[in-house]
Formats: C-alpha cells, structure tokens, sequence
C-alpha cells in the first residue's frame, strides 16, 4: 500500500511597502490607556531610527463619563524617514476604541486613511452615548476610508484567560493589544515596550504577563489574519551621530534653565503659580534643590512674577513660568522689570483660545502678546521655541 503526502502550504507572505511619513493618532476613553500607548509607539519609533513629532491630546473634564465625547483622549504621532517638523495634521490611521472616539476623530481622517476600530467598544450604549442612531462601522457611512474592525477586547481576554485577573483589570491591557497591532503593521520593534513593561510592572508579575501577553497577540495577529494584505516600512531618517532622549519642551525647558544657572554660577529662581499647560517646569525643577535650585508656587500669578523679580535684584537668575491668561496678569510687572531693567525670564506655554482659553489643548497664540502685549514703551527680546531643542 502507499501513501501519498502532501506538503504544508506556507502562510501567505504580507507584501510590504515603503512610506517616506506616517501619522497616526490613538483615540479613546481616558481610560483605556492612548497616553501610554502612543508614548510607547513613539519610542518604538524613535529606536526604529525615525525622525518624530507627537502631540498628545487630554479632555478638559476630569473624569468626564466613560463613552462619551468629553471623556475622549487622544495622542498623535508623526514618524518619518525625513526630517520631521510637525506632529502633522490629517493621521494617516485613525485608532478609535470607542464610538466617542471615532466621532470626535473621524473628521480629521485623510480619505483613504485607515481606521482601526475596537469592536467589542462598538456596542448599544456606547452608540447612544456618542450620538450615533446605527452602528458607523455597519451602516456605509465610513465608505470613504479603510474600516478594518477587529475585537481588541474580546482577543485580550482570551488572550490571559488563564491568568485568572478581574474582567476589568484585564480589559484594561486591551491598550497593548492595539500598539502590537500598529508595531506590527509599520514593522516597529516590541522588544523595548517588552522590557518597558518587565520593568514598569516588575512588583507585579501577573500584570507583567498579561501585558507582555497581550502585546504579542496584535503583533502577531496582524502577522496571521487575512485583514491586512500589506505591511508598511517607514526607513531611518538621516539623524546625525549622537546620544538622543525622548523629551518634552516643558521638560527640555526645564534642564535648560538649570545648565544656563550652573554656567553662569547664578542661583536659579522659579517663582510661578499652577497653570496648565505650565506646570510641569515647576514640578520639574523642584526635584534639583541639590543643584541650587529655588522653587516658589506662589499664591497667584502677580506674586509669581513679583518673587522672581525679587530674585533677579538679589542677584540671581528669575524666572516665572505661565499661559496666556496668567501672562495677561503679569504684564504690570513685566512692565516694572523693564522699567528698572532688572533681568527676567518669563516662559509662556502657550494654551489655545482665547480669555482663560482651553487649559488641555495648546496653540501658536500668544506671540503678539508676547511682543506687543505691555502698555508705553516696553519692547522685550522674544525667543519662539519650535522644538524641544530650541527650549534648552
């Protein structure tokens, strides 16, 4: 008797293409974690060799109801091959995990683009929280872009059922699911947000596990499934030799202030009152007292200015830091620094809006403020930082 055998057939290979830029933008619920998801994806890409832009976008309500329009977070890389200047303005992929997300997002997708929808996110109420009568992702209203629908939660937690975790403490790593899905689908690396994760959950170990987990599942989910047909590969930028860190402007702002008082063997003084967008200078320097650091949370915006103004007369190096709104109270003081030509260095982090603006979102606005913004005769030198480099 003889048998006949049959070799296996190989899995499909996925073509692959080249994309000199890409934007992407992750959009949910303040919950389900596009902070830290695209922070990790912009550090996949940074190691990747790109050049990177980000803008992370934070609702203004705190704790705004889940599911809805104003509890919708968002964070937007732009990662090229070329130099990059912007975080970029249309995302070539949309990631909604959630009906609020995708209607708060969707108008700013390119046609054409890519949507990336939680199906799972897509159910009665949270339609209803959202304001959609039928389900978008089933009703042809979307025609105009790439839909691919793929049940993050749902392969989550099957993903660490045997983990035996809560439903809601494993629903929660869903977050991961989406950026091994995305690493995969721009060939990005996993292995740093593998060792990010070792490290950020090490007193954990079950967490550590799911995550991990759960990162591997979209990674290769988009290697098996017939839901992508391509691949893209976006080359290294062209960056010169050097050591590089993953920085905010407030930050780099921030250590900037520090080096410019250690060289000139001055004192540094930061005398603020919290505004949003500003803050972080002020938590950030408060950690270098060992460094000669002086830090003052003023009572209002007028004493903030006044105490580095104060600073500056004894002999040391005054800063104050704010936003538009704070700037518009400060202005009489400013004005005095000008007038005794005491040295001051204001720092306004710019919000966007007008009045008392939008205190999570930021804008180009203030520069005529900045130049124009104080009464009589009272021209200042005005530095517009474009990068983070530009802040040191």
């Amino acid at each position: 008797m003889t048998v006949e055998t049959q070799a296996a057939v190989p899995a499909p290979t996925k073509r692959r293409e080249q994309r000199e830029s890409v934007v992407i933008r992750f959009a949910g619920d303040s919950g389900d974690g596009m902070q830290l998801t695209g922070m990790q994806f912009t550090s996949e890409s940074a190691l990747a060799g790109n050049d990177i832009g980000t803008l992370p976008d934070f609702p203004a309500e705190i704790r705004a109801p889940a599911g809805t329009l104003a509890g919708v977070s968002g964070f937007q890389l732009n990662f090229s091959s070329l130099e990059v200047y912007t975080p970029g303005d249309n995302p070539d992929v949309l990631v909604a995990m959630n009906p609020a997300a995708l209607k708060v997002n969707i108008g700013d997708l390119k046609p054409g683009g890519i949507l990336l929808a939680d199906q799972d996110g897509f159910d009665a109420g949270n339609l209803k929280k959202a304001g959609y009568p039928t389900n978008p992702l089933e009703d042809g209203s979307l025609a105009k872009y790439q839909v691919i629908v793929v049940d993050m939660t749902g392969m989550t937690l099957k993903a660490v059922d045997d983990l035996k975790l809560s439903n809601k403490v494993a629903s929660r790593c869903k977050n991961f699911f989406a950026l091994g899905l995305c690493s995969w689908m721009y060939s990005r690396p996993i292995e740093p947000t593998l060792n990010w994760i070792q490290d950020k959950f090490k007193k954990t170990p079950e967490l550590v596990e799911a995550n991990a987990r759960v990162l591997k599942t979209g990674y290769h989910f988009g290697e098996t499934t017939e839901l992508f047909a391509v691949q893209y590969e976006v080359k290294p930028a062209r960056i010169a030799p050097g050591k590089y860190r993953n920085v905010t402007g407030n930050t780099a702002l921030a250590l900037g202030l520090l080096a410019a008082a250690k060289k000139a063997g001055l004192p540094l003084f930061l005398g603020s009152y919290p505004i949003t967008p500003a803050s972080d200078i002020l938590h950030e320097l408060a950690q270098y007292k060992n460094f000669g650091v002086y830090t003052f949370q003023a009572e209002d915006e007028i004493a903030g200015v006044c105490s580095a103004l104060g600073a500056s007369f004894g002999g040391g190096i005054g800063v104050t830091t704010s936003s538009g709104p704070g700037i518009a109270l400060k202005q009489e003081a400013i004005n005095l620094a000008v007038m005794v030509e005491l040295p001051l260095v204001i720092c306004n982090i710019q919000r966007g809006g007008p009045s008392t603006g939008l205190p999570t979102k930021t804008e180009q606005a203030d520069l005529y403020q900045a130049i124009f913004g104080r009464n009589s005769d009272s021209s200042l030198p005005v530095l517009a930082a474009a990068t983070p480099g530009d802040c040191f």
